[in-house]
This record gives C-alpha cells, structure tokens and sequence, in this order.
C-alpha cells in the first residue's frame, strides 16, 4: 500500500497547522474590523502563497504547498472535505418553511432577484465570453448558463450574520430576506449542478447530460421530500439512545458524506450532495439549536478556514488580477441583484427604502460565489483573470450590504461593550471600602489614560453619587457621570472581593464595579452602556465568573462568552 513519507507528512502536517493558524489569525482581524471572517481567512492564504511569500521565497511556497506529488494529493482531500462539510453547515442555515410564512413578498423578492441577474449574466456570458474570461476549451453555452447562476446565487451564512449585526434578523425585513435567500440559494445550486453536469468532468461516469439532470433533478426532491421526512422521524430515537450531541453529530457528517459521494459518482461535485443534505437535517424542528451550533463552530472555525486559506495558495492573485474584468463582474453583479430585488419589494409594496434595503441585503455574496468560482477554475471553465475577479465580486458585495442596509434604514451602529471599556483602567483588587473611595480609585487610571482631569471626573462622579446611590443589584455598581472634555464614553473596571456597599435594592455589596464617563452632549450615551452592563452581568453566574478574573483579556473572555450567549 502506497503511503506518505516521513517527509511528506511532515510537510503535510507543516502545511495544514500553517493554513489554519494563518487563516484564524487573519479571519479575527477582519471580524474585528467589521469584515467577513472570509476575507481574512482568503488574504492568509494570498499571504502564504504565490502573491506574498512566493514572490520573496518561491522555493519555500512550493515545498510548502506543492502543486503535485503525494503531499498535493492529501491537501486537496482535506481542502475537498473541508468544502464538503462547510456546505452541509450552509445547508443547515436553509430554512424551508420561512419561505412560505413570508408569502408573496418573499417570493416576489426571491424571484426577481434570481431572473434580472440571470439574464445579465447570461447575455453577458453568450455575448462576450472571452472578455468575461471563459477558458478557450469550454462551450459558450455552458459557460453562459454558469455566468448566469454565479450572479443569481446569494450567500446566506452572509446574509444572517449581516442581519444579526444589525438587530434586524428576527424583523420582518429580516425575514423576506432570509426566505429570499433561501429559494436563490436552492435555485442556484441546482442550475450550477446542472452546469457541472453540461459539463461532464472527464473522470466522471460515463452518463449523458439528460441522465446527469435527471438524477440530479430526482435526488434534489428526494432528499427533500422523504429524506428530510426520515430525518425528521430519526432524530427523537438518536437523541434518546445515543450519547448527545455525538449521535446526532455523527449522523449529520455521514449522511453529508453519502450524499456527497452520490452527487460525485453521477457527475455532480460532492458539495451539492452535503448542502441537500445539510437542508434536510437542518430543517428537522427535533435538531436542538445547541447541537446545530456545534456543527457549525467545529466546521466554520476548523475546516472552513482551511478550505478558505487554501485557495490562496493556489492562485497568484497579483498576476491573474484584471481590474476592468473585476470592475465589470462587480458592477453587473450589483445591478442585477441589487434592482431586481429591489423591485421585487417595490411590486409587493414595501416603501422604497426598505425595498432598497432588501436589494442590498442580498447582495452579499460571499463564501458560495467563491467556491462556485473555484470550482469552475478546477473544471477548466474558466481562467485564472475570472476566478480572481468573482473573488473580487464576492468580498466587494459582502462588504457594502451592511453598510449599505444601515445607511438607507437610518440605523445605529449596534452598540459593544468591550469598545469602551478601557483597558488601563482595570483594577484587579480594589483597596477602597466604601463606594466614594472606589470611584476615586477607578477614576485615577481612568483619566491618566483618557487625558482627563482628575479633579473634575471626580468632583462630577462623587455628585452623582451623593444624590443617588449607583447599586444597580446582582453584586453590580455603575457609578457615572457626564464630561465635558470626552470625546467617546469610557469604562473603568473595578473588582472588589469583599464587597463594596452602593446601596442596592436587594442589598447585596457591589463585587463589580464599572465608572462610567459620557460626552456632555450625547445623552443616549449613558443609557446604552448602562442597559448593555446590567443586561451582560445582571444574573448571578455571569458577575461571578467576573469577579474571579485575574486579567483584562480574562474579563473580555467573559464578556464575549456572555454576547455569544445572549446573540448579541
């Protein structure tokens, strides 16, 4: 049996710890700054690969990640599982019912929104294929009708994370944009299905194009039909007979993986399989929402980044980069699904903003335009120009839909703790024992750090303190006052072991102190942050994790665990 050499699986092993440090690294820092962890885990494989370490060491890229050979082969059975896996966890976000609880407007977005881009796409494709980048072995036809799904298709793990950024998820906006999203991506994965099978890879089956579609075709309603009823009936006697969430976890990854390898053995890529696959087991009301989210973090934060980073390697992005192939991809991208759906919601009468709203709402392209452009590159129906172009398209749309939708509903940005805590300004053990000395200890860091003066933060706190005890209960105490020399609210931290008295309704001692200082002039400054510190810490498990912190970055651990918890 032929095996990996000692030195190949040490490349091996080299390559994918490589990969996946860079890619979470990278895709954090774009979190942080507001963007789709996509974008950081795609610039981490740029960075390793030909377009940034490649250019000054070529020799080390290429024994890195070597594009033949037995080291190749096993990177792309991770990266191919990877991929397999996260469309059973895209699959998983597909909501079936949620399309027909929004009727109408749903449908009436859903379907302008797949037919303007389609047609674009499709004139585009069969009008000027070689500008659009078709690759000189490919059919017009089929790369005209791929073009066509490429721009139809939305991203809607992108689409739900840029509505819960934006509080706007469980609105009824945010819901004829889900339900929208789902129908463009069961459409668009079908139609791109078929174009694989158009296509007819050359190690595939010998099956014509008529049976390919038809299987396809017939497995898609099988699977959603029958399969999603068997799930939906097997799942009570797995959670109750094996260990959980094991047994439903398992169950979910074999059933993906079959039905990857039925969509392969016909001709199809494996990934339409898995995301059939992961809708059906998704859409079962007996999945528990913490087992859905298992899934999803093993997969998004393990193998996705992997699969992610890894494209990177594979393609110099510096030479295939085409700005006016990119600038046309990107522009005819937004036009069709931007107005089409847009006009949708205007046909069904919602106000133009909103309707606006929507069209940039699914906008947002993200992971799937990338792996449908991937897999075109691996198929030969494309050149390199193209695929760094939908990359381009991908990450530019994901980008602006939120905002975008922001600017046009008028909203504010969703307020975070954690950016205005300060963090020179926590104090482990406070020495003070009673509240006034407390305030006058947490203002003394406070103001060195923010250029404050000291007297006047603390002539303005001990005021508001004097007139009204600052104990909100729960062991919490939010001492505060407004200056007139701040910019930006700031947040002092203070832990006291004992108990500082603050005069509570439930006359417990504050354990949890937080001084907090707002700009003169912005009066819902204070409410904001008093609202989110009483609704992070206000049950008794949460402050008392907190109180048995030994460091800032371990008091922010807290603090991001408590958000995930309460979806925020």
């Amino acid at each position: 049996m032929e095996a990996l050499s000692h030195h190949d699986l040490t490349v091996f092993f080299t390559s994918v710890a490589l990969l996946l440090m860079s890619a979470r690294i990278c895709g954090e820092l774009a979190q942080r700054a507001g963007q789709p962890a996509v974008l950081g885990e795609l610039l981490a494989g740029i960075l390793l690969g030909p377009t940034g370490l490649g250019s000054v060491l070529p020799e080390l890229t290429r024994s890195l990640f070597p594009t033949e050979g037995p080291v190749a082969v096993a990177l792309d059975g991770v990266t191919t599982l990877a991929i397999v896996l996260f469309l059973l966890v895209a699959g998983m976000e597909v909501d079936l019912s949620v399309i027909w609880r929004q009727g109408r407007t749903a449908l009436s977005v859903g379907v302008a929104g797949i037919v303007l881009p389609f047609v674009l796409g499709l004139a585009a494709g069969m009008g000027a294929p070689v500008a659009f980048g078709m690759s000189p072995e490919s059919d017009r036809i089929t790369f005209a009708v791929f073009l066509a799904a490429a721009l139809s298709i939305s991203a809607l793990p992108v689409i739900a994370k840029t509505l819960l950024d934006l509080n706007l998820y469980r609105s009824e906006l945010g819901m004829i944009v889900i339900a929208a999203a789902v129908l463009n991506d069961l459409f668009g994965w079908i139609v791109f299905a078929t174009v694989l099978g158009m296509m007819g890879p050359g190690d595939a089956p010998a099956m014509d194009v008529g049976t390919t579609i038809g299987l396809t075709l017939g497995f898609t309603l099988l699977v959603l039909t029958l399969g999603r009823w068997a799930i939906h009936r097997s799942l009570p006697w797995i959670q109750a007979h094996s260990t959980w969430p094991g047994g439903v976890i398992g169950l979910a990854l074999t059933l993906a993986l079959f039905g990857a390898a039925f969509t392969q053995w016909i001709g199809i890529h494996g990934i339409f399989g898995a995301f059939l696959v992961g809708v059906a087991v998704g859409d079962s009301a007996h999945l528990r929402e913490r087992t859905r989210t298992i899934i999803s973090q093993f997969i998004s934060f393990i193998f996705a980044p992997l699969f992610f980073a890894s494209i990177g390697v594979t393609v110099d992005f510096a030479e295939h980069f085409d700005l006016a192939l990119s600038a046309a991809v990107l522009a005819l991208a937004c036009t069709g699904k931007v107005i089409g759906c847009a006009l949708g919601a205007r046909w069904s009468g919602m106000p133009r903003r909103e309707a606006w709203a929507v069209g940039f709402g699914m906008n947002a392209r993200g992971a799937m335009e990338i792996i449908l452009g991937l897999l075109a590159l691996r198929y030969g129906l494309i050149n390199e120009r193209m695929f760094v172009a939908l990359v381009v398209m991908a990450i530019g749309t994901s980008m602006i839909s939120g905002p975008t939708m922001r600017k046009l509903l008028r909203l504010e940005k969703p307020f975070r703790l954690n950016e205005v805590l300060d963090p020179k300004a926590f104090v482990r053990t406070l020495a003070a024992v009673d509240r006034f000395a407390a305030i006058r200890e947490l203002a003394g860091p406070l103001c060195a750090s923010q250029g404050l003066d000291r007297a006047k933060v603390e002539s303005a706190a001990l005021a508001r303190e004097a007139m009204m005890a600052t104990g909100i209960g729960h062991g919490l105490a939010v001492p505060h006052a407004r200056i007139e020399d701040l910019s930006r609210s700031a947040v002092a931290v203070g832990i006291s072991v004992d108990g500082i008295d603050f005069d509570a309704p439930d006359s417990q001692p504050a354990h949890l102190i937080f001084l907090i200082l707002t700009p003169i002039n912005d009066d819902g400054a204070q409410v904001k942050v008093l609202a989110e510190i009483a609704r992070r810490f206000s049950d008794g498990p949460t402050a008392g994790d907190a109180v048995a912190v030994r460091s800032f970055t371990e008091f922010l651990a807290i603090l991001k665990t408590r958000a995930t918890e309460l979806g925020a």
